[in-house]
């Protein structure tokens, strides 16, 4: 099925570069040429100095495993908001494999978010597959959680930050481990941070299954089931299937970790091309038999990771709009249970 017919030629160039650059990386026995990829990976440094609206810094969490994050500022508050900034933990996209918070593709997309948001960002740097598999990804998540827990008040961070109101959130891989890390959060007791939602952008999950998308996408834009299936094979312990509970959250392998649970109102979104469009619709239908407040946002003509490409996209803009009402809904939510 073809899914480019109506798209620019900019957009088709840019997914031909994208999968050059994966075919060029990712080696066919699961291993990746990081020389190779690190030097195809643009990265920028952090900015004091306002750009767009938004001022940056990368704080160090743990230097050992290379354990960062960049903090994304918003300066044009606009006068500013009684109940403070909501705070947003996010996850980069790239497999769990490639990209990182200093990549120059999410530089410019998370001060784009803090921006229209009018939220501060914290953007996470996690270890990468295949040297680092799962559960490290997870694992590095919540640590940056616990260290903000510990340390609310790190140099740089805004005093017109709210904690109390603090959302989990990332794009394709990072969308899984946006889920993971808000299930881990529900086992914890914290008090600095409270979690008002989470921000699921087209997440990477899977399964053994063969879907109807992932047959009618197989070979879409950006992202194809070829790739989706290296990806999970770099990431996944050795001698794992795609039913692992990390990959099918909601599969035959998987124990149920939410039900009872204090698990967040998630917002999912979807694109009518992107091969893995069924296994999100299943995961905003496990978190609703779960009983978990869930809304599924998609956008028909979408392709995996519509949103990076603004200028071109008209669903992008809707994206920021549906995403923006979600986080001011669950933010005055929150103000109310605290006020009870």
């Amino acid at each position: 099925m073809s899914t480019s017919a109506n798209l620019s030629w900019k957009i088709k160039l840019a997914s031909f570069i994208v999968k050059f650059i994966m075919k060029l990386s990712c080696r066919s026995d699961g291993t990746i040429n990081r020389r190779l990829s690190n030097f195809l990976d643009y990265r920028v440094p952090a900015s004091i100095k306002p750009i767009n609206g938004v001022q940056t810094s990368d704080i160090t969490v743990d230097s050992s495993r290379n354990l960062w994050f960049r903090l994304f500022i918003p300066t044009n508050t606009g006068g500013g908001n009684d109940a403070g900034l909501p705070v947003i933990v996010y996850f980069h996209g790239g497999g769990g494999a490639l990209s990182s918070a200093d990549s120059k593709g999410y530089d410019t997309f998370c001060r784009k978010l803090a921006g229209e948001f009018n939220a501060v960002i914290i953007s996470v740097n996690y270890r990468l597959a295949p040297e680092n598999k799962y559960p490290c990804q997870y694992e590095d998540g919540f640590d940056v959680l616990k260290f903000i827990e510990e340390n609310p008040y790190f140099e740089g961070f805004p005093t017109n930050a709210n904690l109390k109101n603090c959302f989990v959130g990332g794009d394709s891989a990072g969308g899984n481990i946006a889920h993971h890390v808000a299930v881990k959060a529900c086992n914890y007791e914290f008090r600095n941070l409270k979690f008002s939602g989470v921000i699921a952008i087209q997440p990477g999950f899977g399964g053994e299954e063969r879907t109807e998308s992932e047959v009618d996408f197989a070979r879409a834009l950006f992202l194809d089931v070829e790739q989706i299936d290296w990806f999970w094979k770099a990431f996944l312990p050795e001698g794992s299937d795609r039913d692992h509970p990390a990959t099918n959250v909601f599969g035959p392998k998987s124990v149920d970790q939410i039900s009872g649970k204090n698990f967040p109102a998630t917002i999912v979104i979807v694109g009518g091309l992107d091969p893995l469009k069924d296994w999100q619709t299943r995961y905003y239908e496990g978190l609703k038999k779960c009983g978990k407040e869930a809304y599924l946002i998609e956008y028909p003509n979408a392709f995996h990771g519509f949103y990076s490409l603004s200028p071109e996209q008209e669903e992008s803009s809707l994206f920021i709009n549906e995403v923006r009402d979600f986080i001011q809904r669950q933010s005055s939510a929150a103000a109310a249970k605290c006020m009870d």
